[in-house]
Formats: C-alpha cells, sequence, structure tokens
C-alpha cells in the first residue's frame, strides 16, 4: 500500500511544518526569557533586538534579594503540593469507589462531576472571599489548599474514574483469594497500574494551583501570597516593571516544566489509555 509520505518532498515539508509550528509555540517563551536579560531602556528602544543584545542580571538580582521571591516561592510550593496530594488521595478514593459501584446512573454522576469543574474560579471567588472574611481566617495558606482541592476535586475524580474502569476487577479479587485487606488491594495491586493515571491528574492539578491567580489575590496577604500574585506587585502606577515581570514569569515556569518532563512517559500513557469506556 502506498504510504503518503514516502515521497521525499512530502517528507520534507511535513518535517518544515512541524519546525514552523515548534518556533511558532517557542516564540512566546523566547521572547519572555529574552527580556527578562533587558533593562527597562533597552526593552522600550523599539527595535526587535531578541537575538543579539547585552543580556544584564540586574532583574534576577532584585527578584532574589528584594523581591522576596524565596518567600513566594515557598508559599507556592506548600500549596501546589498539598493541594496537589490532596486532590489524588481524595479524587483516587472517590473515583475507586464510583468505579466499582454498580447502580443505575453511575456514568452520569461520573461526567457530572466534570460540569462542577467548569464553573470558572472568578465566579467563585467573591463567594469565598465573603466566606473566609466572615469566618475571620484570611490570609492563611490552608484556606488556599481547601479552595484548590475543592476546585481541582472534580476533575481528578472524573479522569481517574476512566483509569479505574480500564483495571480489571479480576485482578482485585485475585489477590483477596490470597489474603489480601482492602487497602492492600488498593494500594498494593491497584496504585501501580494506575501510575500513568495519577500523573496526569497530577499535572495538570499542580498547573493549575501553580498558576492560579484570582483566588490567591483575594485570599492571600503580604506574606502568605504565591508567585503569580507577586507578579502583580511590579504593576506600579509609575509604570510597568516588564523586564522583573518577564523574570519572574521565566522562574515560574521552571517547576512545571520539570515536572513534566519527569513525568512525561506516565502521561502519554494516560492520555492513550484514559478515555472513559462502559
Amino acid at each position: 500500500m502506498y504510504n503518503r509520505l514516502d515521497n521525499p518532498w512530502r517528507v520534507t515539508a511535513h518535517y518544515l511544518c512541524l519546525v514552523v509550528l515548534a518556533i511558532i509555540c517557542l516564540m512566546p517563551i523566547w521572547v519572555m526569557v529574552s527580556t527578562s536579560f533587558k533593562d527597562q531602556v533597552m526593552i522600550f528602544e523599539g527595535k526587535p533586538i531578541w537575538f543579539f543584545f547585552f543580556p544584564t542580571f540586574d532583574n534576577y538580582e532584585f527578584i532574589m534579594g528584594r523581591g522576596r521571591f524565596d518567600r513566594f516561592l515557598w508559599n507556592s510550593v506548600i500549596v501546589a503540593s498539598v493541594s496537589t496530594f490532596l486532590t489524588l488521595f481524595l479524587g483516587g478514593l472517590c473515583a475507586y469507589a464510583l468505579a466499582r459501584s454498580e447502580f443505575k446512573g453511575r456514568k452520569f454522576v461520573a461526567n457530572a462531576t466534570l460540569l462542577v469543574r467548569m464553573v470558572p474560579p472568578a465566579v467563585l471567588a467573591v463567594p469565598a472571599f465573603a466566606i473566609v472574611v466572615s469566618y475571620g481566617i484570611s490570609n492563611d495558606l490552608a484556606v488556599l489548599i481547601f479552595f484548590y482541592t475543592a476546585l481541582n476535586l472534580p476533575f481528578a475524580i472524573w479522569l481517574l474514574f476512566g483509569f479505574y474502569k480500564q483495571i480489571p476487577v479480576e485482578l482485585e479479587e485475585a489477590a483477596i483469594v490470597d489474603g489480601a485487606s482492602p487497602l492492600q488491594v488498593f494500594f498494593r495491586v491497584l496504585l501501580p497500574l494506575m501510575k500513568s493515571g495519577y500523573a496526569v491528574a497530577g499535572i495538570f492539578t499542580f498547573r493549575i494551583a501553580w498558576n492560579e491567580f484570582i483566588l490567591a489575590l483575594l485570599l492571600t496577604g503580604r506574606r502568605t501570597r504565591t508567585l503569580p500574585v507577586a507578579v502583580s506587585g511590579f504593576l506600579t502606577d509609575t509604570g510597568v516593571e516588564w523586564g522583573r515581570i518577564m523574570a519572574i514569569g521565566t522562574l515560574i515556569v521552571i517547576p512545571p516544566l520539570i515536572f513534566t518532563f519527569f513525568a512525561a512517559r506516565q502521561i502519554i500513557a494516560g492520555l492513550t489509555a484514559g478515555s472513559v469506556k462502559g
């Protein structure tokens, strides 16, 4: 059978399109990184000096020093890590119970959980702020962790439900026959088979908690700000400090990239095997 990629011209055009697409996708990242190494004068010169310029580390020195980057980084790490762990733990238990329970309308309930996640965080921001203020628990990282867990839990349940449905029940029955308890079945039999599913759910949950801005802006104070909120501090009445914004933006994207890089194999396997069936 003739393969349309056997033609060398087609192959060349195919890879050329991929290269052009990669350049288009990477260009905003390059502009952000290159701008972080420029001062305000160079940024506002109006010349497209993207590849040939004298870099400066003043923006990074300011962020690391007077910008209190370490405090905001620690807040973001705590909030994103703890909320991701709670979301995966609770979402895994709920998805497992939903996948193994036989009742009418089970699939509808599983899909309905995703509808809750479709509500934008901006819609929930004002009610969440009113609740937090009324109870006097504002400016606390635990509050932000609670809301991020509640925000990401429906998506995690829906996603992990599809993975649990693909695991044969016979594996659990065989483990129970061998004397395993329900907890041993869950942690020793199911979890190793669910690595790809948890990797996909984890990267999406971590990314949302790491990058979310509206809730973090309303529910945090000076000492509990996360990195996205810290970026807004460079929008001053005297102007926008683009160099420092791009510098902290460059540092913000590094942890999710590292997380995605190490979990890439599991994520690819999860994306190809995580469809909801039955």
